[in-house]
């Protein structure tokens, strides 16, 4: 792990603790050794205070996409040529995926890169905090489907958790959260993260379900809320893309 700077004494504990426990983070042991011809991405995982307490920022992919077509994901993607990478490159498309300003985003520190072998990326999370959290909004929707700040109650909530089995054969963990399925890679990272961070809960490793199809919401899993209830409790912080028209927002600019 590299600290971009030295822990700050007002950051969240959790997010300290998530520094300081970087470089045992338990995902890193179990992944494959990269290739030769691994692509250099970045992703951008960034904590903030919000309406419902302390969230994270996710974006569900586009079904239009010719890979990961409506998955769940941090912000990120490959190293443009001049980015500062990987924090330049995290932040940069956390600005174009999701309208995040990065003069209002604190660089925390860089966690182990982690090798992707289905894609042949080579990513490294960086860990952000939201020192002026502003809207959230849609980029393009060619490739981001909407844009959410996850509270990390649910994500911790034994009701939202469970595994699934891909039809590979790859079975791992997931979230059922903000209307999303979240698997794969973003899942399994997520549950390491929560865990180095102190926040994880007991749940029910047990329960093992297939994957859902492309587009299913949550309302179809056990422990969520009803499409009225979600709208009212997510409304300051989804954005869906508009039908037509300019970019979806969800919180007013200050």
């Amino acid at each position: 792990m590299t600290d971009t700077a030295a822990p700050d004494a007002a950051l969240p504990a959790y997010l300290r603790r998530l520094v300081e426990a970087g470089d045992d983070l338990p995902l890193r042991h179990r992944m494959p050794r990269p290739t030769a011809t691994a692509r250099r991405s970045a992703v951008l995982i960034l904590f903030g205070e919000g309406p419902r307490g302390a969230d994270v920022l996710l974006i569900e992919k586009s079904a239009h996409l010719r890979t990961h077509a409506g998955q769940p994901a941090f912000p990120g993607g490959g190293a443009d040529p001049g980015d500062d990478y990987p924090v330049g490159t995290a932040l940069r498309e956390a600005e174009e995926e999701a309208g995040i300003d990065p003069d209002g985003v604190r660089v925390v520190a860089t966690l182990p890169e982690l090798f992707l072998g289905p894609s042949d990326n080579l990513v490294v999370p960086v860990v952000a905090w939201w020192d002026d959290p502003r809207e959230v909004t849609v980029g393009d929707p060619r490739e981001v489907a909407r844009v959410a700040r996850v509270p990390l109650a649910d994500l911790v909530d034994p009701a939202n958790r469970f595994r699934i089995r891909h039809p590979s054969g790859y079975v791992g963990p997931a979230f059922g959260v903000a209307g999303m399925v979240v698997w794969g890679f973003t899942g399994g990272l997520l549950d390491a993260i929560l865990e180095a961070a102190g926040l994880a809960r007991p749940w029910d490793d047990a329960d093992v379900r297939p994957l859902p199809a492309l587009g299913a919401r949550r309302p179809q899993l056990p422990g969520t809320l009803d499409p009225a209830e979600e709208e009212d409790a997510a409304a300051p912080t989804v954005a869906d893309p508009a039908p037509d028209g300019p970019t979806a927002r969800t919180v007013p600019p200050r």
